[in-house]
């Protein structure tokens, strides 16, 4: 299994855990950079820590502050306004140059109403 995918793997496993989903903020708002594809991707984390990993080891995120999101938020509005946008979710993106897997939005919307109702 590639690192994209086992990070895929833990961001699934933690936020069905938790119920969780973190971002990361600075004053200019929410990054959502272009991927290899031109998509923007906006990065989520299933922990605190991840998030605060990324801020601390990429230069682009330096001053990034982690925002912490109840499943139920990002269900019923991060999702939709990523899917009404056309950009992707990035999940658990790690390494000096974070990255990762970069999914739609219905995607995550399917996963948790599969979910919710097993």
């Amino acid at each position: 299994m590639s690192q994209s995918a086992s990070q895929a793997a833990l961001f699934y496993k933690d936020v069905a855990s938790s119920g969780k989903v973190w971002t990361i903020k600075d004053n200019g708002g929410f990054p959502a950079p272009k991927n290899g594809d031109g998509i923007r991707a906006m990065p989520f984390w299933s922990s605190k820590s991840r998030a605060e990993i990324i801020i601390k080891t990429v230069k682009a995120y330096e001053g990034f502050e982690p925002v912490e999101l109840d499943l139920n938020t990002f269900y019923n509005y991060w999702l939709k306004v990523l899917k009404t946008h056309k950009q992707l979710v990035g999940l658990n993106w790690s390494g000096k140059k974070a990255v990762g897997y970069d999914i739609p939005p219905e995607n995550l919307i399917d996963w948790i109403d599969k979910t919710r109702t097993s």
